[in-house]
Parts: structure tokens; C-alpha cells; sequence
């Protein structure tokens, strides 16, 4: 143990499963250093899914201004600094704080192979295991207890906020993802809802709430006509959608998300959060692969297409497919089979 340690600073700027992956390491520092103030520093716009971590002592955030933010950080004169983001801006902070820092291992070189050539030597290391490198020089261990995520009081859904059908069990769907490349197109989305064949909570921000919307009334169209009702009936069709796109903050998103009996999602940021509250995934790749980013600390199934020999096109998405053909989506098979007792996180 680094008794000489006393004020940690802790930076990772984005995104938000990026964000989420740090919190092994946040718990371990301060539970693992005696007396350690440790504060964080994100931007400002992801400051929810920090401010209610109760190892942080103080939270610093990137507005507009990083001068601003590099003034205040001076103040605090830290022992150390732990840097988990790795670009310019944290090469100018440290820069300018002058004081024993350590980052996380990028893998720059790895990835470019891997995303340009698919010529793939990254180790097979997740990054929540690389981040605890960089807090190495302090004595830090991996506990091995996964991912936090807190959830305000006031953010906690009620389930009687759900359609009555969906008060008693549900699958969360994270339907959206930063990159086109990274989303089931919709009529894709269609035959996974169709498949899960239970009441389905589609999560999602404001963006993604059109794409619910059809969703939602694609599967609850009213049927007047009961031989109708009783066709669906005779087929064991479940799927009824509530389309919470848009609807909840980030937070109450993930109460959502906590709730749920399992949760089917892309490459996307709440997706990896459900691994906090150790939910079994499903969790959908298309343009991007699972390599070290796959759920971090409990159960899940991988959705993709491994035929083919141009993925991954990229680290973090693209807007289309380079090849035009998109099949990394498209030729996904569905071959899952939800098991009829799905056991809890904590179980």
C-alpha cells in the first residue's frame, strides 16, 4: 500500500460505456489507499453517471474552456494522476500540472491493423484490465467485483410508470449506438423483437425515438377482429413494445435497464452499463467486434456475423458500409434461445 498517496486524480473524458469501464478502478483506489482523496475528471455533458459514485470525493468537469478546467486543476496539487483517455487534452493537462501520472496502454498500433487491415494482434486483455495498468504504480489490485453504476433516488423507475404488461417482467432492448454501422436496420429489429417473444422495453435517447416508435406500433397494432387475436394467441406471439426512447434521462435509463429480467442491446454505452447490475447480455455487433470490449463481469451471448473478412471496418462506427453490402448486420442469424428462468444479476 502507497501511504504517500494522498489526493488521486482519475481522467476519462468520454464516452459513456468508456466512463462506465473506469469504475473497477475507482472503487479499488479509494478502498485499497488509506485516506485517499480521489477526485474525476469527465466532461460535462457525462456528469451523471459519475456525481452519484460515492468513491469520488470530487468531481471536476470539461466545459468549453480546457485552460478553465487546467487552472482548477492546479489548485488541488495531486500526488498522482491516473490517465485513462490518452489524447491531447490529457497530454496538456498533465503538461501543465507537472506531477507523476500514469495512462493506460491505447493500443494505437494494434487497432489501426485491426480496423484497417483486419490484422488482429491485440492481446487478449479487456480494457477494464489495461485501465488498472495505469493505476499499477499505486499498489491498485482488481478486486474482481465487475462495474459500478449508482443510481440517484429521485432517477429509480417505479414499474407502475410501465404498460401494465410490462409490470411484471420485460427485456430491455438498447436499440440505439453512436455509428450507423453499429445498428440492426429496422427490419432486422423487427425479427429480433419478433424472436425475444416477450414484452420489450425499447431504451434509447431522443434519437432514437422515431425508430421505437415504428417499433411500437409495427407490434401493438389494435386487433378488432378477436379470430385475429385468437390466430396470435394459437402462435404464442408475446411481443408487446414500450418505446421509453427519449422518454427518461441516462439514469432513469438505467433503472430501466436494471429492472429488466435481460437485456439485448449493440455495441453502445447503456448496453455495457447492464453489466453493472450483472445482467445477462445479448449484445449485437455489426461494424465493430468484441475483441477487449465485450460485457465486463457477467454473463453474455455474442449476436454477429464472423464470415466475413472486412470486419472490423472501424473502432467506433461509420455512417455506412464501406463494402455496401452490410452484411455484418444483415446476415446476423438470430439463433438464441432465452432460457425459461432467466436467474437475476445477483443469483
Amino acid at each position: 500500500m502507497n501511504t504517500s498517496i494522498k489526493k488521486v486524480l482519475i481522467i476519462r473524458f468520454s464516452a459513456i460505456g468508456d466512463i462506465a469501464w473506469t469504475t473497477p478502478v475507482i472503487r479499488c483506489i479509494k478502498q485499497q489507499l488509506a485516506g485517499v482523496e480521489l477526485h474525476y475528471c469527465t466532461k460535462e455533458r457525462f456528469k451523471s453517471l459519475v456525481e452519484a459514485n460515492p468513491y469520488i470525493d470530487k468531481l471536476h468537469l470539461l466545459g468549453d474552456s480546457l485552460q478553465e478546467l487546467i487552472r482548477k486543476l492546479k489548485k488541488e496539487k495531486y500526488d498522482f494522476i491516473i490517465d485513462l483517455h490518452r489524447n491531447l487534452r490529457t497530454t496538456i493537462i498533465k503538461s501543465q500540472l507537472r506531477v507523476r501520472s500514469k495512462s493506460y496502454e491505447k493500443l494505437w498500433w494494434q487497432r489501426f491493423l485491426l480496423t484497417k487491415f483486419q490484422i488482429d494482434f491485440m492481446p487478449n486483455v479487456h480494457v477494464v484490465d489495461r485501465y488498472f495498468g495505469a493505476a499499477a504504480p499505486l499498489g491498485i489490485q482488481n478486486d474482481g467485483k465487475g462495474l459500478d453504476y449508482f443510481i440517484p433516488e429521485k432517477d429509480e423507475v417505479p414499474l407502475e410508470w410501465l404498460p401494465e404488461t410490462h409490470q411484471k417482467s420485460y427485456v430491455a432492448y438498447v436499440i440505439g449506438a453512436t455509428g450507423w454501422t453499429k445498428i440492426l436496420p429496422f427490419e432486422r429489429m423487427i425479427e429480433l423483437c419478433d424472436k425475444i417473444n416477450k414484452p420489450i422495453v425499447l431504451i434509447g435517447g431522443k434519437e432514437d425515438f422515431e425508430t421505437g416508435d415504428r417499433l411500437e406500433k409495427f407490434f401493438n397494432v389494435e386487433m378488432k377482429d378477436p379470430d385475429i387475436e385468437k390466430g396470435l394467441e394459437k402462435l404464442g406471439k408475446k411481443t408487446v413494445i414500450f418505446n421509453a426512447c427519449g422518454r427518461f434521462n441516462l439514469s432513469q435509463s438505467a433503472s430501466l435497464v436494471k429492472q429488466a429480467d435481460v437485456v439485448f442491446g449493440h455495441d453502445t454505452g447503456l448496453t455495457h452499463i447492464a453489466a453493472a447490475f450483472k445482467k445477462l447480455i445479448y449484445i449485437i455487433w455489426g461494424g465493430t467486434v468484441p475483441n477487449n470490449f465485450y460485457p465486463y463481469g457477467t454473463r453474455f451471448v455474442l449476436l454477429e456475423n464472423k464470415n466475413l473478412n472486412c470486419r472490423p471496418c472501424s473502432k467506433s462506427g461509420r455512417d455506412s458500409c464501406p463494402k455496401g453490402h452490410f452484411k455484418c448486420m444483415k446476415d446476423i442469424v438470430f439463433d438464441f434461445t432465452l432460457p425459461d428462468r432467466i436467474p437475476k444479476g445477483d443469483e
